[in-house]
């Protein structure tokens, strides 16, 4: 058995197929989850796991050259937004309902336990060189 890193066998077969500039998108369990995308549903109940700590994890697994979250994060969510300021100096930031219609491009999503609003990113993977 795998003894460190993402356990989870869905996300970690789902993580090893992405490639340069696809999107994966992290959500909180209000997310409408479009058809088409793979989608590894972590969510457990409300609150586990939390969207900082799938985030982190993954972040420890995928190169990462851009991040897009909703305009309304900052406010609605303080805690989540500065959380992805941390870790995404160049957040770019789209209306939600923006988001949403992004997430049908994503190849994956990876659905947390979060149940606070507007706990969701976009990733675009990148290369490690």
């Amino acid at each position: 058995m795998k003894k460190s890193g993402i356990l989870n066998r869905h996300l970690s077969g789902a993580l090893a197929q992405l490639g340069h500039t696809d999107l994966v998108v992290v959500c909180d369990v209000g997310l409408p989850i479009p058809a088409g995308p793979a989608v590894v549903d972590l969510a457990f109940r409300a609150g586990v796991p939390s969207f900082a700590e799938v985030l982190t994890g993954l972040l420890e697994e995928l190169e990462v050259e851009g991040a897009i979250a909703a305009t309304e994060v900052r406010q609605a969510n303080p805690e989540c937004g500065a959380l992805l300021d941390r870790h995404f100096p160049g957040l770019q930031l789209v209306p939600h309902e923006e988001l949403k219609t992004l997430t049908r491009q994503a190849r994956l999503v990876v659905r947390t336990g979060e149940a606070r609003p507007y706990a969701n990113v976009a990733l675009r993977c990148g290369v490690p060189f």
